[in-house]
């Protein structure tokens, strides 16, 4: 009776052993993230600054990019906010330090989740932005808090 037990439990565990995060780093501008489950890369950028993720099936894409400061990094925020503005996202929240910036913004039925953090250097950021389906607004929102938490500097 034990072993059936042990093996209806691990049968029921698999699926949730199989949900790993990937990790990625990014070695030209020393940041690092985790990928959600079900997001695949479509090959770092050209010019080596980060890379897109896609999760086709749910309609979701996770990119994931670093630049160089061209004055304040608050600045910089508050110009990345106005510019989707300017496209008609709206505005649903927004947080802010000196070294790190989250916003979030919906517009028809999308919703676009972005992070920035300074980096080690004071000279240039990393960030990310997540976009989605209004629909999986609740099931993204521990994606997007798991995203938050990975994205760091990695070369301090």
């Amino acid at each position: 009776m034990r072993t059936a037990l042990l093996l209806l439990a691990l049968l029921f565990a698999t699926p949730a052993l199989a949900q790993y995060w990937d990790h990625y780093s990014n070695a030209r501008f020393g940041y690092e993230i985790d990928i959600p489950p079900g997001f695949v890369g479509n090959g770092e950028s050209d010019n080596g600054d980060g890379q897109i993720f896609y999760n086709l099936e749910a309609e979701q894409s996770l990119t994931v990019w670093g630049g160089a400061l061209l004055g304040d990094f608050e600045a910089m925020v508050a110009e990345a906010r106005m510019a989707d503005e300017r496209v008609n996202w709206m505005l649903s929240e927004q947080a802010s330090s000196p070294k790190w910036a989250s916003y979030a913004a919906q517009r028809d039925h999308r919703v676009i989740a972005e992070r920035l953090i300074l980096l080690c250097d004071g000279e240039s950021y990393a960030a990310f932005r997540a976009e989605y389906n209004i629909r999986d607004l609740v099931k993204m929102d521990k994606v997007i808090e798991g995203l938050k938490r990975s994205l760091e500097a990695s070369a301090c």
